[in-house]
């Protein structure tokens, strides 16, 4: 995640952080179904209004480093030096976010998603714009006008290869396996008499 460089941008990611972690607070202490809006707002001194301007919903507040989550999946496919592999550099940024899920401190609030019918459905939704953005960088990066159907399938591959790995019981073998599956597609695909 950037650091704001002025002192409004600072101030007003401040005010975001402060209503996310008074959010994740209150969701884990009383429940996420028990703690409304008005609760949020009203622990973390803001508005509702001023919350409404930086969570578009309820589920976004559990759900706060969405954007930077997909920005690191382009990224690892945009930013990656011109001889590395697309496969690996996923695998590597996939890793990275599985591990820090699986620890002993995100516990709790993937239960507390787990048991939310509100929150896996807006998790579900989530990984599908992110798999949409994943595909189109790749695309980028193959210089394709528009994500073909390989693209958008192994960009659904990774994207769910973290919740699978996240929900296993060694979630580094797990990533482990799911993206030689992933390499072995991707293999194939290349393969095809029009590059992906």
């Amino acid at each position: 995640m950037t650091v704001p460089s002025g002192r409004r941008e600072r101030k007003k990611a401040a005010t975001r952080q402060n209503i996310a972690d008074t959010a994740l607070r209150l969701f884990l202490e009383r429940g996420y179904d028990a703690v409304g809006i008005r609760d949020v707002a009203a622990e973390a001194d803001v508005a509702v209004t001023t919350l409404f301007s930086h969570f578009a919903s309820k589920e976004a507040l559990i759900f706060e480093r969405d954007e930077d989550f997909e920005h690191r999946l382009a990224q690892a496919v945009t930013a990656r030096s011109p001889h590395e592999p697309l496969i690996p550099a996923l695998r590597h940024e996939i890793q990275a976010m599985v591990r820090h899920c699986a620890s002993d401190t995100a516990a709790p609030i993937w239960r507390m998603i787990d048991e939310s019918p509100a929150l896996r459905t807006y998790e579900q939704s989530m990984r599908l714009r992110h798999a949409d953005s994943l595909a189109t960088a790749i695309a980028a990066d193959l210089n394709l006008p528009e994500p073909t159907t390989a693209c958008r399938t192994i960009a659904r591959f990774v994207v769910d290869s973290h919740s699978l790995a996240r929900e296993a019981a060694d979630p580094d073998a797990a990533v482990d396996e799911i993206f030689r599956m992933i390499e072995a597609a991707w293999d194939v695909a290349s393969l095809l008499p029009q590059r992906i």
